[in-house]
């Protein structure tokens, strides 16, 4: 990352959408770390545990493709906006009504898929203010708010500990504030926005084969991201009978790995090329997580392996959005919320599937080898279209492959 990077865009631009969605995420799976406290609570089963903390990956997911029209046609800044004061809504609800069956929970996971939506609206206002050639950095800085699910792993047990699961809402509206205001004193709409489209023209863009391979890839990589970081506090706490607060600082662990490593995705996609970062970024998740369903007597084993696997997804999520501007950059409102929302729907898979067939089989183990079979499958899709890729836009130039 050199000069140029900080001259050729609007950085305060680009650090007040890297804020808005760390916290947006940190808000977004925060169920995932408290899901051990609530399920003591409300006594639900393993599958309602999965589907509990699944639920607001599925809901950011669909929003996310809301939330990529809303961009093309009010401007990423105002679409944020409305997200974040929905969000401060829903929780503020939750924190002052109390949370007192599974029906209530699964609601208020509805509403904090707006914050899961915030990646729609993150990305298309940083990538807007930058040149091509940057891409991958900027949408790695600006992606790289996805450690928010770091702090959330990190804090929210421990204080569900200190003052009650109930009040973590309401000590969540506090950066949530602050994060708005930095938002709106800060962020900025590019002055090239496109102008918005019709809904024949953000359905047209499906008719690109290269669309749905896109959504594919990320429906594997952050997919297996933030499925995840949304199971994993569960995982520990079964596996290895760990309290949850020790549950949430391991899920931290593996969480801030794939999320460092984002901008590094982003960056080493600048200069190798995308695609060849993803083939190799399929591989080792796929290695690893094998590893990982086989499970270990010692949790400290265990958790290095979800980290390199973690980590790998993590880059994974950085060349992906390296391409994707690439190829769609006038549609990259409308991709961000397509492809975005296939990862969403895929971490939804992953965690509400992996306590399915915990409670179904009494193991994790065929749960994470499914998935890291769709991994494989990425990585042969993506060997089929690089030739064709490189040859029809440009691919071998760009991404230099």
């Amino acid at each position: 990352m050199n000069q140029d990077f900080w001259k050729s865009g609007h950085t305060p631009t680009l650090l007040s959408a890297f804020l808005y969605f760390d916290i947006a995420f940190m808000t977004w799976v925060m169920l995932g770390p408290l899901a051990v406290q609530i399920a003591t609570s409300l006594e639900l089963t393993a599958a309602q545990k999965g589907l509990m903390v699944a639920t607001p990956v599925l809901a950011g997911a669909l929003l996310r493709l809301v939330m990529g029209v809303l961009v093309d046609h009010l401007k990423p800044k105002r679409a944020g906006i409305i997200g974040q004061v929905i969000v401060i809504g829903a929780l503020t609800w939750a924190w002052l009504g109390g949370i007192h069956s599974f029906r209530e929970v699964l609601a208020l996971g509805v509403a904090l898929g707006f914050a899961g939506a915030a990646f729609a609206v993150a990305l298309p206002l940083a990538s807007r203010w930058y040149p091509p050639q940057h891409q991958g950095t900027a949408l790695g800085i600006a992606g790289a708010g996805n450690s928010g699910t770091v702090l959330a792993a990190l804090l929210a047990p421990g204080l569900a500990v200190a003052y009650g699961w109930g009040n973590v809402f309401g000590l969540a509206l506090i950066p949530l504030g602050l994060a708005l205001a930095v938002y709106l004193l800060f962020a900025k709409d590019a002055p090239d926005c496109p102008p918005p489209k019709s809904l024949h023209q953000y359905l047209n863009v499906l008719k690109d084969k290269d669309a749905w391979w896109f959504m594919f890839f990320y429906f594997c990589t952050f997919g297996g991201f933030v499925g995840l970081a949304s199971s994993l506090t569960i995982y520990f706490n079964d596996q290895y009978g760990m309290p949850p607060v020790e549950a949430g600082y391991f899920t931290a662990a593996c969480v801030f790995a794939g999320s460092l490593v984002r901008p590094i995705g982003g960056a080493l996609s600048d200069r190798i090329g995308g695609i060849r970062t993803l083939l190799a970024m399929y591989v080792s998740a796929a290695v690893f997580l094998t590893i990982a369903s086989f499970g270990s007597p010692n949790p400290y084993i265990a958790l290095l392996w979800f980290i390199l696997g973690m980590g790998s997804l993590g880059m994974g999520n950085g060349a992906v959005f390296q391409l994707v501007p690439q190829r769609f950059r006038k549609e990259i409102g409308v991709m961000t919320g397509f492809v975005g929302m296939a990862g969403g729907i895929g971490g939804f898979y992953l965690a509400a599937s992996l306590g399915y067939i915990k409670g179904a089989t009494g193991s994790y183990q065929i749960g994470l080898l499914i998935f890291v079979g769709l991994c494989l499958v990425a990585l042969i899709g993506l060997s089929s279209v690089k030739n064709r890729w490189r040859t029809t836009w440009g691919a071998a130039t760009l991404a230099r492959v």
